[in-house]
């Protein structure tokens, strides 16, 4: 195992610039993920980690060694693909033997370890069987017994398991997190499921347009978000957003968003007054919205605001209720066993201690600009 450092990688595709000035280090035996939409640059990344793929500038470094022009058959790094691409002709057995007869390992350590890889995967009865012969959750077992049988320093892993049904994305979640504890293997995963992302992640690198936007664990991705994308990215339903006009009063702090105000703590007044009379991004998660008479015994400070029921999400445990507040619609995440009718009139509260805001330019968090500052002076 080793640590892993990205230092200033660049890499572009003719015009476009795939990934751009990324800097992350990972820790030995860490389990990061890199999160992001679609062509947000983490699979080209993951691919040069691999050394599939060269970056135009900046270094690869697995610890000390420096192995930014090595060739994947000289880093010791073993990569799990999307389609699994195990070989349909051979059966499970050589499927997962493959890179071990290919490192020309004795025999006898070829068996040892693969049946140690079948048995950590619960696929010993499989090793007979042909591919075709397989479920999909099976292939995808036999994918990763093949990439952790040569022992790997670092495991890549992009988007293993979304070719799989619901219910079994689920149940292999848990089971390479629990797979990437038992070896302790440097493990770098690409997905852009963020529940992926939150439930198997020691921490997060959330990606954008080719560049890293936030890393940090799970609940600081998700509590204290760096900027407007990160915020909207993660979390379901998404986070609601509304622009708002800051007012500084008698150290007090209002944000006007036309229809209702909000009136912040003083905790707010050294982020914000100096924001007085300017517009910022105001953002708030729907279970942090609380309807009358359900605010929770924790919640201390809050803010009142009434809207019309304009659309309900009935889901069972939870239902997603869609209020209108005259000028913006805020979505609000309550427990299922409430119901409200279309065009009813409910009273809300918003958890000022769980309010977010940002520049309105930078789209920033203000709360995480001012940490970043005291944390550098």
């Amino acid at each position: 195992m080793v640590d892993v450092h990205l230092k200033g990688i660049v890499k572009r595709f003719g015009k476009t610039i795939a990934v751009n000035g990324i800097d992350l280090d990972i820790r030995d035996g860490e389990f990061i993920v890199l999160l992001g939409p679609s062509g947000c640059g983490k699979t080209t990344t993951l691919r040069i980690i691999a050394g599939l793929e060269k970056p135009d500038e900046g270094r690869v470094l697995f610890g000390d060694r420096d192995v930014t022009y090595l060739p994947p058959r000289e880093r010791n790094v073993s990569m799990v693909f999307q389609s699994y691409a195990i070989w349909p002709h051979m059966k499970v057995y050589d499927n997962i033997a493959f890179p071990l007869k290919i490192k020309k390992f004795p025999k006898e350590e070829i068996d040892k370890r693969v049946k140690w890889a079948a048995e950590l995967l619960q696929i010993s009865e499989l090793l007979d069987r042909y591919p075709h012969q397989l479920s999909g959750g099976q292939r995808q077992r036999v994918a990763v017994a093949r990439a952790i049988v040569v022992e790997p320093d670092v495991l890549l892993m992009d988007e293993p398991l979304s070719n799989l049904d619901a219910l079994l994305r689920v149940k292999m979640r848990s089971e390479l997190k629990k797979l990437q504890r038992r070896i302790k293997v440097t493990t770098i995963y690409v997905t852009h499921d963020q529940v992926e992302a939150m439930t198997m992640g020691d921490r997060i690198a959330v990606m954008n347009k080719g560049k890293i936007q936030q890393v940090g664990r799970p609940d600081e991705i998700y509590l204290k978000p760096a900027n407007v994308f990160v915020a909207g990215f993660v979390g379901t339903p998404q986070m609601n957003f509304f622009d708002a006009t800051v007012e500084v009063k008698d150290d007090e702090i209002i944000l006007d968003a036309s229809d209702f105000k909000v009136r912040l703590p003083k905790d707010y007044l050294p982020v914000l007054q100096e924001y007085n009379g300017k517009t910022v991004i105001v953002g708030i998660r729907p279970e942090h919205i609380y309807p009358e008479g359900h605010a929770p015994t924790t919640a201390k400070k809050l803010s009142w605001i009434e809207g019309t029921v304009d659309f309900v999400e009935a889901l069972g445990s939870d239902t997603i209720l869609h209020l209108n507040t005259g000028s913006m619609i805020l979505v609000v995440k309550i427990s299922g066993s409430h119901h409200y009718e279309i065009g009813s009139k409910v009273k809300v509260a918003l958890d000022l201690s769980n309010i977010h805001v940002f520049d309105k330019e930078s789209q920033v968090s203000l709360l995480y600009k001012k940490q970043r500052e005291v944390q550098s002076s």
